[in-house]
């Protein structure tokens, strides 16, 4: 059976990070995932999914990730259940993260935060090796692949003999 979940979207609220009774560190988080929906305005929605790290993860989440941080999410979906202090039984479902990846620099995060409206900056002290301006465009190499479109270029042939071929 294969019970595998993938997700990429931004952290709704800052890191819950708690110790178990051993002292084995659980963070608990939401993932806000955009969805689009079918129809003539391809109005977007989003889903909100529920996810628990644990050990290093959570500690990792909980030092570097901050509410509007865009993350990847590997791991798998859990179903439990308990009961509350009412007696009433209460049904969770979640993603047990695996790993869990930050996907963009902590300054292109805190602008994000900032056009969001968010009143506080994130509460980390990382330092990445990322700039303000890494998602821009890329600088001219003077090699274009060959992504086997019409239009692109096959790129710089190498002259290589089969004698130089390792198998």
């Amino acid at each position: 059976m294969i019970n595998r979940v993938v997700l990429v979207g931004r952290l709704t609220r800052e890191i819950n990070l708690r110790k178990t009774g051993t002292g084995t560190s659980v963070a608990s988080f939401t993932v806000a995932c955009n969805r689009r929906f079918s129809g003539q305005n391809q109005d977007q929605g989003a889903d909100f999914i529920n996810c628990v790290a644990w050990r290093q993860t959570a500690d990792f989440l909980a030092q570097y990730a901050a509410k509007g941080s865009l993350v990847g999410v590997e791991g798998r979906i859990q179903s439990r259940s308990y009961d509350d202090a009412s007696g009433k039984r209460v049904y969770v479902t979640e993603v047990v993260a695996d790993s869990v990846q930050l996907l963009e620099s902590k300054a292109v995060t805190a602008t994000h935060r900032q056009d969001a409206g968010y009143n506080a900056a994130p509460q980390n002290n990382y330092s990445n090796s990322y700039s303000s301006n890494s998602y821009s465009q890329p600088q001219n190499t003077g090699y274009e692949p060959d992504y086997g479109f019409e239009g692109f270029s096959a790129g710089p042939t190498l002259d290589i003999s089969s004698d130089d071929l390792p198998f």
